[in-house]
């Protein structure tokens, strides 16, 4: 998760200067996953922000509960996905008032979607994308969707990782995920993928965030922190 643009002039946030790439602007230093489970939704991140090469936030929060239905992972800016963190919940709850009922599952996910695709096409200085993966529990059940920078919205039957930390986690996902998992042995799984992307990528790191969505409520079920002495 990055804090600001790293250009290549080295320069960060307010001083930001240089030639802005897409390929600088979609690196996403963090490690977020999804899992769907046969009683539950389990959403996980590690807890490290940076810069660059910098670590900025050693408690950054990358889980995000929007309302009493959905929850949200977030890679990429974390200006950008603060933004439309505070939007989207100000529209889900603008949305119930309006037409007396709370959002779908669906109706949350392309509403993003349609904020996200907006934004990356927006003009400005500051060119941000962010990454969200979206838990969600209606009266058709437990959802998982994908929300890529561009827009696109993809639901997620099995399990999902976003950030420079997913290729390690993908790598434990791969090879230990059932269909039939519960919730308590989601949480294990997503743990240890978390755990191994931490051991390598420099820029995941200092904890683990895990919430779990299910049919009753949303909980965060575990909020830990990891400090390396020297």
């Amino acid at each position: 998760m990055i804090s600001a643009f790293h250009t290549k002039n080295k320069r960060f946030g307010s001083q930001f200067l240089g030639e802005y790439t897409m390929e600088q602007g979609l690196k996403t230093g963090t490690t977020t996953i999804g899992l769907v489970c046969k009683d539950g939704i389990v959403l996980a991140a590690d807890k490290r922000a940076t810069a660059g090469t910098m670590i900025v936030d050693k408690r950054a929060d990358k889980v995000h509960v929007l309302s009493d239905n959905f929850a949200v992972t977030i890679a990429g800016s974390v200006s950008e996905a603060q933004l439309l963190i505070k939007l989207i919940r100000a529209e889900l709850k603008l949305k119930e008032v309006r037409t007396n009922k709370p959002a779908s599952a669906k109706e949350a996910a392309n509403l993003l979607g349609g904020m996200l695709y907006s934004s990356l096409r927006r003009m400005s200085m500051f060119p941000s994308v962010a990454h969200f993966l979206l838990g969600a529990r209606d009266s058709e059940g437990l959802h998982l969707y994908d929300l890529f920078p561009d827009g696109s919205v993809t639901k997620i039957r099995d399990f999902i990782s976003s950030g420079s930390g997913s290729v390690f986690a993908y790598g434990v996902l791969e090879t230990q995920y059932k269909e039939s998992m519960t919730t308590a042995e989601g949480i294990k799984l997503v743990v240890k993928a978390i755990n191994t992307a931490l051991n390598r990528d420099s820029a995941s790191g200092n904890g683990i965030d895990v919430v779990v969505i299910t049919e009753k409520d949303i909980q965060k079920v575990m909020q830990k922190e990891v400090e390396i002495t020297l």
